[in-house]
Parts: structure tokens; C-alpha cells; sequence
């Protein structure tokens, strides 16, 4: 079961980057990735997050990504679910946080990808044209009920 923050033994666990569900009202804020053939899933809606800098924490590597792409300085007693996944020689935490209605207006788009969007929950689960782990991932959460 997804939790809202990681234990002590999980935070030091190895892995390899995070992702970060931002949830507004019934909405998800989504990035659009690059159309570019040297990374996987060119041009499909995707979440804020990717690779582990340093040392950082699971949380922390997802908030600096989120601030990066978004500008978005999101608080972690946001945070409010968490789980680890493994995806063969990939090992990536999944976080979802819960922000104000209208938080998506201080957005401050980055120079990764080639757009965001604010997309229904309902219609992230069925885009074709979004990244399916995060899908799953996100299904994952909402089987929880807290939605």
C-alpha cells in the first residue's frame, strides 16, 4: 500500500528517480514530452520527475525535478501518497500530491518538454498518447479511495 512518506530504510534504498502525480481539483498537471528519438516515449504526456542527482532523498529528487520543469516550489506535507516500484534494472518512487484549486496559474514552464497541461484525472487514465506506467501508477493510488 502507497503511504505519504517513506520510512527511514526506504529513503536510503537505491534508486533510480521519481515522479510526482500533482492532483488539482480533478485534475492532473501533465508535460508534454519532446518529439525527439533518444528518449523513450517521444512526444506523449508525461509527469514531473527523472533521475536521482547525488544523494538526494526519493521526495526531494521529485520536488527539485517539479521546481525544474514547472517552477512550481511544491510543499512536501503536500505529499500525500508514495510507493516504490521496480521495472527491471529501473527503481523509481511514485509520489502524488494534492494542490490548491488555481496552483497551476504560478507555473512557470521550463526548457524540458514542449508543453504542460492540465488534463482530467478521467482522461489521463484513458489517453492514448500518455506514458502507461504512469497511468497504472496513478490507478494504483485511486484504487486506495482517496481520491
Amino acid at each position: 500500500m502507497g503511504q505519504p512518506y517513506a520510512s527511514a530504510d526506504e529513503m536510503n534504498m537505491p534508486f533510480t528517480g521519481a515522479k510526482l502525480a500533482l492532483l488539482v481539483g480533478r485534475g492532473i498537471i501533465t508535460i508534454l514530452r519532446d518529439d525527439r528519438t533518444d528518449i523513450p516515449y517521444p512526444g506523449h504526456w508525461d509527469l514531473p520527475g527523472g533521475g536521482r542527482e547525488g544523494a538526494e532523498t526519493p521526495l526531494d529528487c521529485a520536488l527539485r525535478e517539479t521546481r525544474e520543469e514547472l517552477g512550481l516550489d511544491v510543499p512536501p506535507d503536500t505529499v500525500c501518497w508514495r510507493r516504490f516500484y521496480q521495472t527491471g534494472d529501473q527503481s523509481n518512487w511514485f509520489f502524488v500530491a494534492r494542490l490548491d484549486l488555481g496552483a497551476e496559474q504560478a507555473i512557470v514552464f521550463g526548457d524540458e518538454g514542449q508543453c504542460w497541461r492540465m488534463m482530467e484525472v478521467a482522461e489521463f487514465l484513458q489517453h492514448p498518447g500518455v506514458v502507461p506506467r504512469f497511468q497504472e501508477r496513478l490507478q494504483d493510488f485511486l484504487e486506495g479511495g482517496v481520491f
